[in-house]
């Protein structure tokens, strides 16, 4: 709900700050004195149009701040788009504010930060409805009858499991567009794929081959010189070579030359047993040198397959990865793709059968939602005409107009196929006629003014257990109706307080209503170092006193005893309906006017 609003530099508004309590609240005052300008200064706020022409004459800036309370169902409305851009604060308390510059621009502000109109506009739509400027009502937007038609009913339930058939739906067809608008691009995706699997397949390659195709490359461009640094080695270790003394001959003299030095001293034993072990590996050294020489060849066409074979491998890695490994990842994850492009065809006739289910089924879902809606229209209708009676308009008609939309593609219905979204078939629209013989018009095109503010009081009160938007705010509601009639409508203003604990402000001339209020403003101008402001003050009892007799126009006794007697009636039919029967509540006694 609204709890403060601070107003700078308005209009004829100098410095004004009002507070707000739950309960209905009232604004009273002469013709001027600037009650409708707090109400255009409150639009301001949530978003409405700036002027330049609203700064009070002499200051460069006007400045508007409103102050909320959250309850749970509005924080669910509005955090996640606090959270979106950054705006949250404490979960409970809400500030939005506008800023107006003489230059024409204008500032405005989420919580202390500066956000643009947009924004502004999407986190205060579900906080206020002003009766009297359409900019910030509801209930002349048609997208909003649906839901509010829904939860008269108590039809949220059917309505989330339609919601959730119809998701489902859609991402069945979603999948199937994608699937039949690719196809083309599917074709030439196969082909390519068909390409690389084939080629990469064909290659046979083995994790780690590189390695070895290189190394038998660099001996086979190298033979010669190997066979030649062999050879040698053969030489210098066994003596090929007769003119050279070999390792072995050298080696075989040492250990007959330690043969003999161990037989007079056997501790030089374990140094024959050394040079032995030394002779054995050579012996084997020789062996395997022998070995590698032999197997020595130069093969040409050995080395020109090496040549080719690395020259594909580097080739692959070019195409298709940087490792022999990550080239046969991407043939796997390629025959992966293409059986899921050679199933194609099955998945989209898996994916109408599906959808044909789904439409049938949603289409069953719909009509009986429908059903339910229109009945339901029926005793919402009867709620909203009998209110208006009430309000002095027996004349007025209202009804809930139905329209659904043949489409091809759509779900099925009967023998018909219908237009759907989630909330299923309906296009709903609440329809007005204000007096006898007119023909119904969507409210949006009804006149503006108290006939207006009446309508939607009559709505708000039929719709009272299910109108979320917190806080109600009223002007010209009594507009063409006399004191008689200002007693009911005070009494349904004040009902919305209790029966669903919206917070109502409204602004009025007729005593008889601003009887029933909880909160009692006198808003008065006055001069000031030569300058008109506006003043606001919360009246106590002996003020309201004050201010109903001035406004019934009378002075004197007569005219204090009319007051105090609209108080007491509004007093105990208060306490009547807080009773809920009426028993143990006093009806005052009445007094001349």
């Amino acid at each position: 709900m609204l709890t403060e609003l601070t107003i700078r530099n308005f209009a004829i508004i100098d410095d004004l700050t009002i507070t707000f309590k739950d309960g209905f609240h009232v604004l009273t005052g002469e013709t001027g004195a600037g009650k409708s300008i707090i109400l255009d200064a409150v639009t301001l706020v949530l978003g409405g149009r700036a002027d330049a022409t609203m700064i009070r004459a002499g200051a460069q800036e006007a400045y508007v701040e409103a102050a909320f309370t959250l309850n749970p169902l509005l924080q669910t409305a509005v955090t996640p788009i606090l959270e979106s851009e950054g705006l949250e604060e404490d979960d409970h308390e809400l500030v939005l504010a506008r800023e107006v510059r003489t230059n024409g621009r204008n500032i405005c502000r989420v919580n202390g930060r500066t956000v643009n109109l947009t924004i502004l506009r999407d986190i205060a739509e579900p906080l206020i409805d002003i009766h009297g400027q359409g900019e910030h009502l509801s209930l002349l937007r048609p997208k909003s009858h649906l839901p509010l038609l829904d939860n008269y009913a108590r039809l949220e339930e059917e309505r989330k499991a339609i919601s959730r058939e119809v998701a489902a739906l859609q991402k069945i067809r979603t999948e199937l567009d994608d699937l039949r608008q690719n196809e083309k691009a599917m074709a030439q995706r196969a082909d390519m794929l068909h390409y690389q699997i084939e080629e990469i397949s064909a290659a046979k390659l083995v994790p780690g081959e590189e390695d070895d195709l290189r190394a038998e490359r660099t001996r086979l461009a190298n033979a010669e010189q190997l066979m030649r640094s062999a050879t040698e080695a053969m030489a210098l270790l066994t003596g090929m070579d007769d003119e050279m003394r070999s390792v072995a001959d050298l080696l075989g003299q040492a250990e007959r030359a330690l043969v003999q030095l161990t037989r007079y001293d056997d501790t030089q034993a374990p140094r024959l047993e050394n040079l032995q072990g030394l002779i054995y590996q050579l012996s084997e050294l020789s062996s395997d040198l022998q070995s590698y020489l032999d197997g020595l060849e130069f093969n040409a066409s050995r080395l020109d397959f090496l040549e080719e074979r690395l020259e594909l491998i580097h080739m692959l890695k070019r195409k298709y990865g940087d490792s022999i490994e990550a080239i046969l990842a991407l043939g796997e994850k390629a025959a992966v793709e293409l059986e899921r492009i050679d199933n194609s065809e099955t998945r989209i006739a898996d994916l109408e059968t599906e959808q044909e289910k789904y439409l049938r089924r949603v289409g069953e879902m719909a009509a009986k939602l429908s059903q339910k809606r229109q009945a339901a229209a029926g005793k919402l209708a009867t709620a909203v005409i009998s209110q208006l009676a009430d309000l002095n308009m027996e004349g007025a008609q209202f009804t809930v107009d139905f329209e659904t939309e043949p489409r091809a593609d759509g779900v099925y219905v009967g023998e018909q196929r219908l237009a759907f979204d989630q909330t299923g078939i309906d296009r709903v629209e609440f329809l007005i006629s204000t007096n006898p013989g007119e023909p119904l018009k969507p409210m949006v095109k009804v006149a503006s003014g108290g006939e207006t503010a009446r309508l939607m009081l009559a709505l708000k009160t039929a719709l009272a257990q299910v109108d979320a938007t917190p806080t109600l705010i009223f002007d010209e509601i009594d507009q063409g109706i006399g004191g008689r009639i200002g007693d009911v409508v005070g009494r349904k203003l004040w009902g919305l307080t209790t029966v669903a604990n919206h917070q109502v402000i409204v602004v009025t001339h007729l005593p008889q209503l601003a009887g029933y209020g909880d909160v009692h403003f006198h808003v008065s101008k006055q001069l000031q170092d030569g300058r008109t402001i506006t003043n606001v003050e919360s009246l106590a009892h002996d003020g309201r006193v004050r201010e109903l007799a001035a406004m019934l126009g009378t002075r004197g006794e007569h005219a204090t005893g009319g007051a105090e007697s609209i108080l007491q009636q509004a007093t105990w039919v208060k306490s009547k309906d807080k009773r809920g029967t009426g028993e143990g509540a006093q009806r005052p006694a009445q007094r001349p006017a």
